[in-house]
């Protein structure tokens, strides 16, 4: 099955299109809009958008894993991690578009 992405340029084009903003001026909003989550993560906070979803940290152990390319063991250390837990009205509306589909 394959899939067609959106990139931050056709987003800046949709909700350019849909606000009858100025595209620069809703790249402008984008950027700051992923610096402020970068920002707020980065400080342990979470970032919550009430139906979209939530942006939080989780901490991932270090492990010991092996290089694919040769099979040689390497020490993975920890690391903090972005994580994303969609909200019920995203869910809701991926899973619609699914039944539309069939």
């Amino acid at each position: 099955m394959s899939r067609e992405t959106v990139n931050k340029s056709d987003l800046v084009k949709i909700i350019s299109e849909k606000c009858s903003v100025s595209q620069n001026q809703v790249n402008n909003v984008l950027t700051e809009f992923c610096n402020c989550c970068s920002d707020s993560l980065k400080s342990g906070k979470s970032v919550i958008l009430v139906g979209f979803g939530t942006f939080t940290t989780g901490e991932r152990k270090a492990r010991v894993g092996r290089n694919p390319q040769n099979g040689d063991v390497i020490n993975i250390p920890a690391a903090t991690v972005p994580k994303f837990r969609p909200g019920k009205i995203l869910k809701d509306a991926v899973a619609g578009e699914k039944k539309k589909k069939k």
